[in-house]
Order: structure tokens, then C-alpha cells, then sequence
């Protein structure tokens, strides 16, 4: 009996703790009537926008601290910053694609020529990983609606550069070592992380 006495006080205390937490966020968030005047942040600097956009107009976004490998056809230079390999049985590969070019790009030689895929347009549809020591090519996954998880890419003009993914099934453990493919681009050598 004076055991259950004791849970239940602690998690009337929980529960107050909680409620006395959310209401000091609430009251955090709340503006100091002068929202017109802009603030200065000493924290990070701000980031610059992506022109492009990814499915549902978001992809992760490219860290650019570490190059993973950098790959360039003609005037587009594709860099890769992250291949992670995740619980659920996929790898996600992330990074940058810069159109150094005097042209807009639209990505169109980069799509799959898959009939289920066509109407993914400009998009990374058509990257690959292959390991070549098991012998496999690995194609982007798809929805069931035939949208490549990946990167749908908007107009890329001359000098803009946009954040890109792509999602595949992963290698067997033990097989870390990758090349990404996509396009008439020569395969970038890449290593697989543990998510």
C-alpha cells in the first residue's frame, strides 16, 4: 500500500513538473510587442537558402564540413557529404549539386529510364549505388506511386547550387564501401556510415 502511495505521488509530481515546463515554454514563446524591429542572433550564421527543392520541397540538408567524394560532368559538380546507412534497411546519400555553367540545369539527364519513374521528371530517379566486390547494383527506392525517394530538382540557374538525396536499399553489413552513379557522372567512390 505505501508503495502505490509513493508511485502515485511521483507521477503527480511528473505531471506537475511537465505542465509547469510546457506553460514556461508557452510563455517563452510569447512576442515582446515589438516584432517589427529585427533582432541580431550571435549564435550561427544564417544559412543560404537552397533555390531548388527537394520532394515536398525539402531535403537534408548538406553539411560542409566534410566531402565524402566530388564528382563533375561538364559544368555541373556534384558533392557528396553524407551516405548513411539507417535502421530501416536503406541508405540515405545527401550532398550538393552546383551548376557552374552559363545555362539554366533542370537535372532531366539524371532521371530513370524505368517506365514507372518517367514522371519523376528532373530528379535524381536515376542514381545507383553499386558494390562492386558483392556484385550488385542498387536503384532508388520508390513510393507506390512511383515517386523516387529522392530529390525532384527545380530549375538550377547558372552559379546556384541546391541540397540533394536519394534513398536505396542498403548493402548487406559489412559492405561500407559504395560508388554513386547518376547520369553520364563517373562513380563516386564513397563509405558507407552506421545511422
Amino acid at each position: 500500500m505505501d508503495l502505490r502511495h509513493t508511485m502515485k505521488g511521483r507521477r503527480v509530481m511528473a505531471a506537475a513538473t511537465m505542465t509547469s515546463g510546457l506553460l514556461l515554454m508557452v510563455a517563452g514563446c510569447g512576442g515582446s510587442g515589438d516584432d517589427a524591429k529585427p533582432k541580431a542572433s550571435s549564435s550561427a550564421p544564417a544559412s543560404t537558402p537552397s533555390k531548388g527543392d527537394g520532394r515536398n520541397g525539402q531535403s537534408p540538408t548538406a553539411s560542409a564540413d566534410k566531402v565524402l567524394a566530388t564528382a563533375k560532368d561538364g559544368d555541373i559538380t556534384v558533392t557528396i557529404v553524407s551516405a548513411q546507412r539507417d535502421q530501416g534497411g536503406f541508405v540515405t546519400v545527401s550532398g550538393q549539386v552546383t551548376n557552374g555553367g552559363s545555362h539554366s540545369w533542370l537535372g532531366a539527364n539524371w532521371q530513370s529510364e524505368e517506365t514507372e519513374l518517367a514522371s519523376n521528371g528532373g530528379s535524381l530517379s536515376g542514381a545507383s549505388l553499386v558494390d562492386e566486390k558483392g556484385k550488385k547494383k542498387y536503384l532508388v527506392l520508390r513510393d507506390t506511386s512511383g515517386r523516387c525517394l529522392c530529390t525532384k530538382f527545380s530549375l538550377l540557374r547558372p552559379g546556384d547550387s541546391t541540397s540533394w538525396f536519394a534513398q536505396f536499399p542498403a548493402p548487406p553489413n559489412g559492405t561500407d564501401s559504395v560508388n554513386f552513379q547518376v547520369g553520364s557522372m563517373p562513380p563516386a567512390s564513397i563509405e558507407i556510415s552506421e545511422g
